[in-house]
């Protein structure tokens, strides 16, 4: 089992930024990617950001890249997203994601980002 703890939401203006991180604990030593995703309401659930636990390879979704920076602490088991010149449509509840080696997906509590313009 893995648990997630996620934290650093909250609100911010237009053009702001936030920095959101997450923390695993228990089965840690196969982890093989961490990410987040984001739902609005109404909407589903996206894919926002990944990073790959070996190597670092990281993966964004089209409208994050060049705004938002996904990074990790192998020796913390955490993973950081930066997020820069953020707009009311980032305005979701982020959740964490984990992946371990045997394809289990495990997921956090979410947590709020308000964007306002």
């Amino acid at each position: 089992q893995v648990q997630l703890v996620e934290s650093g939401g909250g609100s911010v203006q237009a053009g702001g930024s936030l920095r959101l991180s997450c923390a695993a604990s228990g089965r840690t030593s196969s982890i093989y990617a961490m990410g987040w995703f984001r739902q609005d309401s109404g909407k589903e659930r996206e894919f926002v950001a990944r990073i790959r636990w070996s190597g670092g390879r990281t993966n964004y979704v089209d409208s994050v890249k060049g705004r938002f920076t996904i990074s990790r602490d192998n020796a913390k088991n955490t993973v950081s997203l930066q997020m820069h010149s953020l707009q009311p449509e980032d305005t979701a509840v982020y959740y964490c994601n984990l992946a371990v080696t045997d394809g289990t997906i495990y997921w956090g509590q979410g947590t709020q980002v308000t964007v306002s313009s």
